[in-house]
């Protein structure tokens, strides 16, 4: 039986890597993976695949492929600083819940 992770960062952030052969680079998500507890990112982890001919693909070759990170690897840019940051949830007076950063505790989006 598979764990489904709660992420954090949503489809649409610009999120800047903490770690890694991507180091400090920038990108939006393309996709989240709760299942896997990844995130596939703009850009990054970009890796050729060769594929044999097909109906689909009559002619083949070599395709480059985005594969998902891991999402502790990832942080969400805060504007002002450009820097990366983690995310949390603040609760308002109304019941609602917004993500907001922790560097700084200004909301997202």
């Amino acid at each position: 039986m598979s764990e489904v992770y709660k992420i954090r960062i949503k489809k649409g952030d610009t999120v800047m890597i903490r770690s890694g052969k991507y180091k400090g680079k920038t990108g939006k998500v393309l996709a989240t993976h709760p299942a896997l507890n990844k995130v596939t990112v703009e850009g990054i982890n970009v890796v050729k695949r060769h594929r044999k001919p097909t109906t689909i693909n009559p002619q083949g070759g070599i395709i480059e492929l985005t594969k998902p990170i891991w999402v502790s690897k990832v942080g969400v840019v805060d504007p002002v600083a450009k820097k990366p940051s983690r995310v949390g949830y603040k609760l308002s007076d109304k019941g609602g819940k917004t993500r907001v950063l922790k560097s700084n505790g200004k909301e997202l989006k």
